[in-house]
């Protein structure tokens, strides 16, 4: 940009959740004098849990939110919210665990799935590889809870 010339970065979801766009910001800020606002937006974690209609938490429990690897290399101790995460590591989890799993949240191309990770956890990684390969890309994340 000229000097006092004007950008914007936009950002898909929630850019203070799980983005990087504030990083290259703060790592642009160190080159560039800059000013920029961050205006938030809904994140894929609230479109997920409107989309299946269920709440993030059960009653007066926590949350977890975390990658595939953390879930792949520590295991599931509750619910969690898992993003960034290529490898489809809730194969890795029981087949009892409950997955409401999303891609493309927002968007006319959305994809749903919800069961329990023996029912439709081949499902959700065929439909995974198959929606990559058709658009080149895939954005999914999805809430994982333990049975009671």
């Amino acid at each position: 940009l000229a000097p006092g010339g004007v950008g914007a970065f936009l950002a898909w979801g929630d850019p203070a959740l799980y983005d990087s766009t504030l990083r290259i910001l703060q790592r642009v800020g160190a080159y560039v004098d800059i000013d920029y606002d961050v205006v938030p937006g809904i994140t894929a974690i609230q479109v997920l849990t409107a989309r299946h209609r269920i709440p993030l938490n059960d009653v007066g429990e926590p949350v977890l939110i975390t990658t595939g690897r953390q879930l792949r290399d520590n295991g599931l101790s509750g619910s969690a919210v898992v993003m960034l995460d290529a490898q489809c590591s809730f194969l890795t989890c029981a087949p009892e665990t409950r997955i409401w799993w999303g891609a493309y949240l927002g968007t006319p191309d959305e994809l749903l799935f919800a069961g329990t990770v023996g029912e439709v956890g081949q499902q959700i990684a065929q439909a995974r590889a198959d929606a990559r390969a058709e658009h080149g890309w895939i954005m999914d994340t999805y809430l994982l809870r333990l049975p009671r």
